[in-house]
């Protein structure tokens, strides 16, 4: 399989397996990417997923040489995404550890991630310029999104590779860890939203997104809604009883 995924306690790792192509995805593998991604939404017992690739490459984007095969990557104007799931809108955080290339379509299911942890010696970039390879899996929407448009436009128009300093200095990385650590801090990174409130998380995480294409009256009531929902749960009131009762004190972790 091209794609296999574990399961340690609520947190999903779903794993890119295609050494002999650099983990490039073509058509039949961003299917299992799609189904993984699928379940894990669907599975109440799951809170975060993370998305890595195996032996030291996150993704090397789609598989060319699959299109001349017949396997290639869909490019359609409805349903999945060409890399997969890169058009879900997940309910759940999901956290990419990057080791080696993220590059073209594997940036693009990078930033398609909430957070991302590379290894100091990553490369992330848009390598399909040298190709004439267009980004057409939110590439050119999140990258703008998430680190400017002065940063976006660099790494787009030039086609440029970034390391994971760089990239964590312009925001394209959230942390970074030492070479072929990037999966266990994205795993311990997990454990740590995992156990936070699940209903909260999400609510905020829904508004987070929600906001971008709403002015903000709209934002601002949908936020009020979403938080409203959770605060009827009794998760804020569960919360708020192990506080007053002592737990967190000085910004300590809620126990």
């Amino acid at each position: 399989m091209s794609v296999h995924t574990e399961t340690k306690g609520p947190v999903l790792t779903v794993t890119i397996d295609r050494g002999e192509r650099r983990n490039a995805v073509d058509g039949p593998t961003a299917s299992l990417l799609l189904t993984a991604f699928e379940e894990f939404e669907a599975d109440d017992q799951l809170r975060v997923a993370i998305l890595t690739g195996a032996n030291n490459t996150f993704c090397a984007g789609a598989d060319l040489k699959a299109i001349s095969e017949g396997t290639g990557n869909r490019v359609e104007l409805d349903g999945s995404g060409p890399m997969g799931p890169t058009r879900l809108d997940l309910s759940k955080p999901v956290i990419a550890a990057i080791e080696g290339f993220a590059v073209a379509g594997g940036l693009e299911l990078a930033v398609w991630c909430d957070l991302r942890v590379a290894a100091r010696d990553a490369v992330l970039g848009v390598y399909c310029r040298r190709w004439g390879v267009p980004l057409v899996d939110g590439g050119t929407i999140r990258l703008p999104r998430l680190i400017g448009a002065s940063h976006a436009a660099d790494l787009i128009l030039t086609g440029r590779g970034v390391h994971g300093p760089e990239a964590h200095q312009m925001g394209l990385v959230n942390r970074l860890s030492e070479p072929g650590e990037a999966l266990a801090v994205a795993l311990g990174l997990a454990e740590e939203l995992a156990a936070l409130p699940p209903l909260c998380m999400r609510s905020d995480l829904r508004s987070s997104r929600d906001q971008w294409s709403l002015d903000m009256p709209a934002a601002l009531l949908n936020e009020t809604e979403l938080g409203r929902a959770t605060i009827f749960s009794g998760e804020t009131v569960e919360g708020a009883s192990r506080f007053a009762a002592g737990a967190g004190r000085g910004g300590a972790a809620a126990d």
